[in-house]
């Protein structure tokens, strides 16, 4: 099969889909891979590199798109990408369509069909291809929510560990999947007093295992409005896997923070789970509200390309093998669960009933 891989075109985003070696696997069995001219120079790789491995260089993207049957990318496709595919094309990507209406009908309208990385599931209800991304976007978000509380860049002005004579920082995170889980591990790790809101019992008892400075809790409404008062950083990691995500922090629960407190939105992919959340790039990160800085960047994981690439390459290689190679691909459940549009239709159940208009 004849596999193209683009360059990314969001805003400041510097991941490939596929780096080198792995190519270089997909070329001994047999496949024709196209990489686009530049797609893995922000991670670290070279023209050279996929030359040397038998990758065949596409010096625009509309040569790319021609020459590809399979589009692996990372990000969802835009504008000019939108231009380029057609309806015989197979498209494997990140895609979160859920909160995304103009993208959905886009798609519907071009006819292909198009596997989401976050709605491909394992029996065992695991998301292997969000994980590794989800890890990396739930690291990053402690780390600049601790950035975003400094003062010089308008935060409140407070250490998350503090000092002796001095209070600890307070961090609420929403969540206790794979991203909420690293975000949680680090702001303790750095000394804060930390809060995780699940519903899941299994995951409260896994928070409150991690460090005698975690404490797991039932997201009740009254609760959390009361906790958020004198949060300092607060971090959402709320997923419902390819469908909207729900809103557990409204706008007066935000207009009741302290001023310079700060809120990073991990689950702005899928719509966002505050209320005041509204999509961003790393061009113009953040805006505020109420006194409180929003830090919403939709590629969040886009910041550390050179980690990211080979995360999610490792993720996703035996998928594409499996979609590259067998042509009963659909009868494989995981893939086959992946599938969100297909021939102008909605296919995944947590888009059907979408409003298109």
């Amino acid at each position: 099969m004849r596999i193209g891989v683009p360059s990314e075109t969001k805003t400041l985003e510097g991941r490939v889909a596929l780096v080198p070696a792995a190519c270089a696997d997909l070329v001994r069995h047999g496949h024709e891979v196209f990489v686009q001219e530049g797609a893995g120079a922000k991670s670290g790789f070279s023209d050279d590199e996929y030359r040397r491995v038998g990758v065949k260089i596409a010096a625009t993207a509309k040569k790319l798109y021609d020459s590809g049957e399979l589009i692996v990318k990372v990000k969802e496709p835009i504008a000019g990408d939108l231009k380029l595919l057609r309806k015989d094309h197979l498209l494997f990507c990140y895609l979160h369509l859920a909160p995304d209406p103009k993208l959905t009908k886009a798609l519907l309208n071009i006819g292909l069909t198009g596997i989401a990385f976050e709605s491909v599931q394992e029996a065992d209800g695991s998301l292997p291809l969000l994980a590794p991304m989800s890890i990396i976007a739930g690291r990053i978000a402690t780390q600049i929510g601790t950035h975003l509380l400094h003062q010089p860049a308008g935060g409140k002005g407070k250490l998350l560990g503090g000092l002796p004579s001095t209070e600890r920082g307070k961090v609420i995170v929403f969540g206790a999947g794979a991203a909420g889980r690293n975000s949680a591990e680090l702001a303790a790790a750095a000394g804060a007093n930390v809060i995780v809101f699940e519903k899941r019992p299994d995951r409260l008892r896994e928070m409150m295992n991690i460090a005698p400075n975690i404490t797991a809790l039932y997201p009740y409404e009254e609760t959390v409005a009361r906790e958020l008062m004198t949060a300092d950083l607060v971090i959402g990691a709320v997923l419902i896997p390819s469908a909207k995500a729900p809103h557990v922090v409204t706008r007066k629960m935000v207009k009741s923070m302290e001023p310079g407190s700060v809120l990073v939105d991990i689950s702005i992919d899928q719509g966002g789970c505050f209320e005041t959340s509204r999509p961003t790039t790393y061009a113009d990160p953040t805006y505020v509200v109420d006194g409180v800085t929003h830090f919403c960047v939709t590629n969040m994981p886009g910041a550390v390309p050179q980690t990211s690439s080979q995360a999610i390459c490792a993720a996703i290689l035996p998928y594409v093998n499996r979609l590259a190679s067998d042509k009963s691909w659909k009868k494989f459940a995981p893939l086959a669960s992946g599938i969100n549009v297909e021939n102008g239709k909605l296919v995944h159940p947590a888009l059907k009933g979408m409003k298109l208009s």
